[in-house]
């Protein structure tokens, strides 16, 4: 499989991912991702050069978003200091799951993010989804602390707000990986 930026003309592919997971949560009585993603707000991601897919031949078999900001009010000022990069929408299709390609995604993410200078992979999940965070304990994420302040979108709590960590650190994922080098972060030592 290999591994490689996502392209304009893959917006149509993700938010179709994006509404096959959503329905999945949806079956196991999880409300995450049940609002529809604006696509030009994703498009903008794309072009800024941190969506990145994983092709398995013609087929995407799963995306990830990775990127040195973090989102809005979710980590403190220390914690911003310390040189770190943020998953997010990490996504398996459905016809790939059980493969444990989202844990080699995060692997892959964690070895970008140390070739980047940063000490730290970071992450927010849904709150509700005790699921997802069990996931990410699993994949060697701590977790740090859960923040239910901050308004989303159209009002009401925060609902992606428990946040995990772990080491930036060299992995072995087993992915071709097709994408630039990283560039240091301003923080990295």
């Amino acid at each position: 499989m290999i591994i490689a930026l996502a392209e304009p003309h893959d917006v149509d592919k993700l938010l179709a991912f994006r509404e096959e997971a959503a329905a999945w949560l949806r079956a196991l009585g999880s409300d995450q991702w049940s609002r529809p993603y604006p696509a030009d707000r994703l498009l903008a991601t794309i072009e800024a050069g941190v969506v990145f897919m994983l092709r398995d031949g013609r087929t995407t078999a799963g995306t990830i978003t990775l990127t040195p900001d973090a989102e809005q009010g979710l980590w403190t000022e220390d914690e911003l200091a310390e040189p770190s990069m943020f998953v997010n929408k990490l996504t398996v299709g459905r016809a790939y799951a059980g493969q444990d390609l989202g844990g080699r995604l995060l692997d892959w993410a964690g070895d970008r993010a140390h070739r980047a200078g940063a000490h730290w992979l970071r992450l927010d999940a849904w709150t509700t989804n005790a699921g997802l965070q069990r996931y990410y304990r699993a994949h060697g994420f701590a977790h740090i602390r859960t923040v239910f302040e901050g308004a989303a979108v159209n009002g009401g709590p925060r609902v992606s707000g428990w946040l995990g960590q772990r080491d930036a650190r060299p992995a072995h994922h087993g992915f071709v990986d097709r994408t630039p080098e990283p560039g240091r972060l301003p923080f990295a030592v």
